[in-house]
């Protein structure tokens, strides 16, 4: 896929055909986001999500798309090294239709994202705040506030680029330092809480439409209060059927 300069990436994660086919065309990037594991799974974290699990997900976002490009997200444990994390990525290729595979992860993953690409894998690399990390960091917690946590993140940019990443998501890092990855590499830079001065932004689309109601990160903006406009409409529908007017002539044969 090739990226315009003078315009700026959307991209938006789905986890099913339904919600890709009104994404898809709309959307530069569909993200087949392991957050499906909270935010579809009702699970704490992204942790447990399975490749059995995000090769569902993948297939049924294949599935119902037509013009945008597709990334799935490489789940926790299934990189630990360059050649399981091969042996998954072939998975996704084989398996399913997806363009293009994400790994967390900053010059400790280098070796492995080189690799892929090696054998034919586009990678798109994820740095900053990494949600597979959060329990090994104990939370979640915004990267570059101090020096040493931005040399470190801009190191991590800096790797991933050099390893052959397409693009690179940056999460959860102060907004300045956004601005500076996105200067410094020559490969598109996707931000999700990095600030504008970036070449792209990603959302949740359950938090971007407000279905996701448990909590809200800063970085969001709801476009539609989803979950109260569903629980309208389920509620007047309900109403209808206890009260005999559902279904109506027009709804009979």
């Amino acid at each position: 896929m090739k990226f315009q300069k003078d315009s700026k990436i959307v991209m938006l994660t789905a986890y099913d055909t339904l919600f890709t086919k009104l994404f898809d065309g709309i959307v530069d990037m569909i993200l087949v986001g392991d957050s499906l594991n909270m935010s579809f799974r009702g699970e704490r974290d992204t942790l447990s999500a399975s490749m059995e699990v995000m090769l569902y997900h993948t297939k049924a976002v294949c599935k119902g798309r037509k013009e945008s490009f597709i990334i799935a997200d490489m789940p926790f444990g299934t990189y630990r090294n360059r050649e399981i994390a091969l042996e998954n990525a072939t998975r996704f290729y084989s398996e399913t239709c997806a363009d293009a595979v994400k790994i967390e992860g900053g010059v400790e993953k280098a070796d492995t994202i080189s690799h892929l690409v090696q054998n034919g894998i586009a990678v798109m690399g994820h740095i900053g705040l990494t949600p597979q990390s959060s329990r090994g960091e104990g939370g979640y917690f915004v990267k570059g506030r101090d020096t040493e946590s931005w040399e470190k993140v801009l190191k991590d940019a800096k790797a991933v680029e050099n390893a052959g990443a397409f693009a690179i998501v940056v999460e959860g890092v102060k907004s300045e330092l956004g601005k500076e990855i996105a200067e410094t590499l020559s490969i598109p830079v996707i931000g999700i809480g990095a600030g504008k001065d970036v070449d792209g932004q990603v959302l949740v689309w359950s938090d971007m439409l407000g279905f996701f109601e448990d909590f809200k990160p800063k970085f969001v903006k709801r476009y539609l209060n989803g979950g109260e406009l569903v629980r309208e409409a389920v509620k007047r529908y309900a109403d209808e059927v206890q009260n005999g007017i559902f279904p109506e002539e027009e709804n009979r044969y």
